[in-house]
């Protein structure tokens, strides 16, 4: 691990092909953000919906759609891959989830650099 990398969980706490919340500080500022484990490797993105900007989960922890197989937004019912945050149904079909850059070392799911701004909403 660099200097600047912050071990946010251990990857172990999160079953594999879930979705966890996380709040993470980073240059000074706190961040929510989504992880969800693949087997022995993990992404994490800013619990921001590029439509509205508003977090995915209305229920605390819940991030996953009836399937398990994409993230939900339920603020307007938005589909994302789980494994590269594109929106494949709703409001923002073709828009991203922001990216937090993370990777997984020695069983910890480290923040290996600043936590990039959500987009900002469409008007």
């Amino acid at each position: 691990m660099t200097a600047a990398s912050t071990a946010i969980a251990r990857l172990d706490t999160i079953p594999d092909g879930a979705a966890v919340g996380l709040s993470v500080e980073s240059d000074g500022a706190r961040h929510d953000l989504i992880v969800v484990r693949f087997g022995k490797r993990a992404v994490a993105y800013v619990n921001a919906c590029p439509h509205l900007g508003t977090p995915l989960e209305t229920f605390p922890g819940r991030f996953l759609d009836h399937t398990g197989k994409r993230l939900l937004c339920s603020t307007h019912g938005a589909l994302f891959r789980r494994e590269d945050g594109f929106c494949v149904f709703g409001p923002c079909v073709g828009l991203f989830l922001v990216k937090a850059p993370v990777s997984v070392v020695d069983g910890a799911v480290v923040l290996t650099g600043p936590v990039p701004p959500p987009l900002h909403p469409r008007p």
